[in-house]
């Protein structure tokens, strides 16, 4: 018996445990281990000092994001039909080409869109950071996404460190960076224009 009532006190912490979200855990100040993820690789992009790590990642055409630990990353979710996200793209590839010599990985999370508008989106605003594709809502889900753009930035240790709801602003993403490079938390933020998931 009292095993039992042991064994359902744990399985209770851990369940509870479980259910934190992201944005509960940066509110108290606390870092949370990212939710994992498995995604199809959109576009390779171009990263230069993080091409072996993003060409092993993405070698068998899908990305887990366990497979880029070790290099702090800032996860972008966005979609061909969002106009917030076409406002924000520019602020995302200058910053990309500044931090990426630095070992920094911008990896935008392409969700709710049809393939072949998500290239012809990154094509046509020459986006070279390299992109999955979530063509349901189970990661945007799994991070607490309920719309786009929003931007998490995670540490080298797999924790994430600091999330911005809506468009990024140039102050923003420096923050964020700071904590993804440092590993300390940085909180949750409001930005700009945003818009709902469908």
């Amino acid at each position: 018996m009292v095993l039992a009532v042991v064994g359902l006190l744990g399985y209770g912490l851990t369940t509870k445990a479980r259910t934190v979200s992201v944005d509960e855990a940066l509110s108290r100040g606390e870092a949370l281990p990212a939710p994992g993820f498995e995604l199809v690789a959109l576009r390779s992009g171009s990263p230069r000092s993080l091409g072996a790590v993003w060409s092993q990642a993405s070698a068998d055409g899908r990305v887990r994001l366990e497979e880029l630990r070790g290099a702090p990353v800032v996860l972008n979710f966005w979609a061909s039909w969002c106009d917030p996200c076409r406002a924000e793209i520019g602020l995302l590839e200058r910053r990309w080409r500044d931090v990426e010599p630095a070992g920094v990985l911008v990896l935008g999370i392409n969700q709710q869109d049809a393939r072949d508008d998500a290239l012809a989106f990154l094509a046509d605003r020459g986006v070279t950071f390299p992109s999955v594709r979530d063509p349901g809502k189970e990661t945007a889900r799994a991070w607490g996404v309920t719309g786009t753009p929003e931007t998490f930035f995670v540490s080298a240790d797999g924790d994430v460190v600091a999330h911005v709801i809506g468009t990024i602003s140039d102050e923003q993403m420096t923050a964020g960076l700071a904590a993804a490079r440092s590993g300390r938390p940085a909180g949750v933020r409001t930005g700009g224009a945003r818009r709902p998931t469908r």
